[in-house]
């Protein structure tokens, strides 16, 4: 396992400006709690961006006019500016998949945002239900909103329409995740320490309840072949599912204090897990086992100090598309870029009040939510990955570590398929 490192000379480590903003228009009254922004999401095509502006509304904008809006207008976009404003209409027949912008107002605070896309072939699990309310077809693009008051929305995002109101959660909602396979096979996870499982092309039923945390539920993630789910909450706990049994796999063990955001590489062989207590580490979730420690204060504490108020709570991770790259955003105001190969910043962003960050979905760009509704941007590190690298992602996307242990292969060939080189 590999650890932070002696502390690197700060100029020797580039910094990134921002090439965009979406700021929140101003509150027209002062509150203490409600305006977060805990959510960004791009959806799986690229065509739009979703983010919480605070209170109860969420704004979905056209990605390639929110970039356009950059390079015309400079780095600034105002969210309530006439002058920038995309254009915005209830659309329909032929103008339904045209992006169009929508600000959706939920109904009660909005703690968590997901974009989920349908592939017709993917049929509902319930066999049983011959006629549904909704026939998802395959231009279909939804997004999930989870509330305060322990509900989620789902909402047709090329109409703004609301769709279903999935009630079951007793507290509130604080992350979503949609399977990437296409089936709109929707998990929850919650405050009530519960995480649930929904099936959209049911109607939204809810098919099962996954059970195992003490404590609240902050964030999950599916693996990209949609067979696994990473969950993590309060009390250390990250938990692996296995999502066709619907059965724990294993918990992992090693963060000292609460688990508070996950995301899997793009083949699959890694997971990335940001906690409290300074860290992010990069799991092997086949076997467990700790592969990277990314650590966020030098030097790295001590177990009793990396589980109280450190000052350097990690916020959120993200696995950058390419599967060279991760961002995490702490509490020191900063945003790390970070390489697999290594174990400190490549480049790194000033952000103040930093909550949640995703990757767009070509990877190119980042985008990182605030305490105060706002979103920031930046253009993501460069690099063209190395063809064994391609060919690495490729053989993992098919073979978990275990069957990658088994080839007749060289051993420093098996460690770099493993990540562990």
């Amino acid at each position: 396992m590999a650890s932070f490192p002696p502390r690197v000379n700060e100029n020797e480590i580039v910094r990134l400006r921002t090439i965009g903003e979406l700021l929140a228009p101003a509150a027209p009254f002062d509150k203490k709690c409600g305006r977060e922004n805990w959510t960004v999401a791009f959806a799986p095509d690229g065509s739009y961006f979703a983010w919480s502006q605070g209170y109860r509304t969420v704004k979905l904008v056209p990605w390639s006019q929110c970039l356009k809006n950059f390079l015309l207008h400079g780095t600034k976009n105002v969210t309530n500016s006439s002058s920038l404003r995309l254009s915005r209409q209830n659309s329909d027949g032929g103008q339904k998949n045209k992006p169009r912008e929508h600000i959706i107002d939920c109904g009660d605070i909005v703690w968590s945002l997901a974009f989920g896309s349908s592939v017709p072939e993917k049929q509902s699990r319930c066999v049983n239900i011959e006629w549904h309310r909704f026939r998802f077809g395959q231009d279909q693009l939804l997004l999930a909103t989870g509330l305060n008051n322990g509900r989620i929305k789902i909402w047709d995002v090329y109409t703004g329409k609301l769709l279903l109101n999935l009630v079951d959660h007793t507290e509130v909602v604080r992350d979503l995740t949609f399977a990437p396979d296409g089936s709109l096979i929707l998990v929850s996870a919650s405050r009530d320490k519960t995480l649930r499982v929904w099936d959209l092309k049911d109607d939204g039923n809810m098919m099962k309840v996954l059970r195992g945390h003490q404590n609240w539920v902050y964030s999950c993630a599916f693996s990209p072949d949609s067979s696994m789910l990473c969950s993590v909450g309060a009390s250390k706990a990250v938990f692996l599912w296995n999502m066709d049994k619907y059965t724990m796999i294993r918990k992992l063990e090693g963060h000292y204090h609460d688990v508070v955001a996950c995301d899997f590489s793009p083949d699959g062989a890694l997971l990335a897990t940001a906690s409290y207590d300074t860290r992010v580490y990069i799991w092997d979730p086949h076997n467990g086992d700790i592969l990277m420690e990314l650590g966020h204060l030098f030097p790295p504490p001590t177990p009793i100090f990396a589980g109280g108020a450190n000052d350097r709570w990690v916020r959120s991770v993200s696995f950058s598309h390419d599967g060279l790259h991760i961002a995490s955003l702490a509490d020191d105001k900063m945003v790390r870029f970070w390489r697999i190969d290594e174990d400190c910043p490549v480049h790194v962003a000033s952000l103040n009040n930093g909550l949640c960050c995703a990757f767009s979905t070509d990877g190119s760009v980042l985008a990182a939510g605030t305490q105060d509704g706002s979103v920031y941007f930046w253009a993501t590190p460069k690099q063209v990955p190395s063809l064994q690298h391609l060919c690495r992602m490729s053989i993992r996307r098919v073979m978990p570590t275990q069957e990658v242990q088994e080839l007749p292969i060289p051993s420093k060939v098996l460690e770099y398929l493993s990540y562990r080189i």
